[in-house]
């Protein structure tokens, strides 16, 4: 189904620049994190909000995940957790 949603031209650009850097569309990735969104507010108590963790200031990765790759974000995110 077609629609129509106002994004900021700042937030839009981003995505733009991560679905081409990712081989993706820009449809794939809003879906993405729509899907996202819905099923942790759907199920907030199963959710892992990492973002913070990984991400700081809105200025990219946090210098300790850059190059640790996805086994360095997955033991950060469970750190605590029994996992």
């Amino acid at each position: 189904m077609k629609t129509t949603i106002e994004i900021s031209t700042p937030l839009l650009r981003r995505a733009k620049r991560i679905a081409a850097r990712d081989k993706t569309t820009l449809r794939r990735l809003v879906e993405d994190g729509l899907a996202t969104t819905i099923a942790a507010r759907e199920c907030p108590e199963r959710s892992i909000v990492y973002e913070p963790l990984v991400f700081k200031d809105g200025t990219g990765m946090s210098p300790e995940f850059v190059h640790g790759g996805w086994e360095k974000i997955r033991d950060a995110i469970y750190e605590g957790r029994g996992a």
